[in-house]
């Protein structure tokens, strides 16, 4: 499905940023005329913008970024401009708080929610966030840029503390050599750069057979402390539940096997499923079967095409999963009655 140019058109800013599955976000989110749709990670605003040139709604979006809200509010002036009102509208915050920030903004409820969990391009790419060791810039990360930062987790924290970071978060077969590592080398000078860290996590990893940088899952597993990423997602996907209207439809794109894991199990329970057992478990069969309030678009994570792949190396490793809530018996009855 192809974003279809209204007289608006806007566009998000130029920064080489390419949003990843688009098309299968627009598809399963089916925007229309007249709905409110949420979307809980603006960045780059490349969802936000499609949505909006794809159907004559109104999009809430959110980001704890403030150079995010900064963009966004440029895209919001644009359009006003162009339609006299703008049918964007930025909320400040992190989307594990979404419905508190809803109710501030007197949003209504949501048609649908779209969640991408990556980082934003625009973060990655500037060296002074620190988000990437490909380029020299200072231990932050940051998402909103306030709180404990990746320096001060990497210079304070608990030999013990670092591996478990590098271990649950980044999934580092190698967590406790690295975390030893560390504690060794800011006993001799303290940790501040992208770089620095990097070089020591290299020194004692392997080079990954793939070709994946020996300091990359270090690297993920502490900007997912910073953020409390993997907290925000249970959070978010628990309030976004809350939140839509009845034939809503929720999207979610993930990244890395951690966020997908918290994605397929709060939809599974939300479909219905008893995520308690396993299927091999005999007592998964005598658990009583709730009432399911959603229905599942994509019976399993749905993957990019290999030409997105190609065409955007980023892409590889996400995953989507979408589902829709389903009308209440009330309103069922109600539209049977009128009928």
């Amino acid at each position: 499905m192809n974003a279809l140019p209204l007289p608006s058109a806007i566009k998000p800013p130029s920064s080489g940023h390419v949003p990843v599955m688009l098309d299968e976000v627009l598809h399963y989110l089916a925007p229309t005329r007249g709905e409110a749709i949420l979307d809980c990670t603006f960045g780059g605003g490349s969802y936000s913008c499609a949505i909006l040139n794809t159907a004559e709604c109104t999009v809430w979006a959110i980001d704890r970024d403030p150079d995010a809200i900064a963009r966004g509010q440029v895209l919001c002036a644009e359009m006003e401009k162009v339609e006299g009102r703008s049918r964007l509208h930025m909320l400040a915050g992190s989307f594990g708080h979404m419905a508190e920030l809803a109710e501030q903004a007197h949003a209504p409820r949501f048609d649908g929610i779209v969640m991408d969990l990556g980082v934003s391009s625009f973060q990655i790419d500037e060296a002074e966030r620190g988000f990437s060791f490909r380029f020299d810039g200072p231990l932050d990360m940051r998402m909103a840029r306030q709180g404990r930062s990746a320096a001060d987790i990497i210079n304070t924290a608990p030999e013990a503390e670092l591996a478990d970071i590098f271990h649950f978060y980044g999934e580092e077969r190698h967590a406790r050599r690295v975390a030893r590592a560390v504690v060794a080398a800011r006993a001799e000078a303290l940790l501040h750069t992208t770089l620095q860290l990097a070089e020591v996590i290299r020194s004692v990893v392997p080079q990954d057979r793939s070709g994946i940088d020996s300091a990359t899952r270090s690297f993920q597993g502490l900007r997912i402390a910073v953020n409390d990423e993997l907290g925000e997602i249970e959070r978010g996907l628990e309030q976004a539940l809350t939140l839509l209207n009845d034939g809503g439809r929720l999207v979610v794109v993930s990244f890395h096997s951690l966020e997908d894991r918290l994605v397929k199990r709060a939809m599974q329970r939300a479909l219905g499923k008893d995520v308690s057992f396993s299927r091999h478990d005999p007592r998964a069969s005598l658990a009583p079967a709730a009432p399911a309030a959603f229905m599942g678009l994509t019976s399993k994570a749905i993957r990019p095409s290999d030409a997105e792949c190609r065409a955007n190396p980023r892409a590889r490793s996400a995953r989507l999963r979408a589902m829709m809530k389903r009308p209440s018996p009330s309103a069922s009855l109600t539209k049977g009655l009128s009928a």
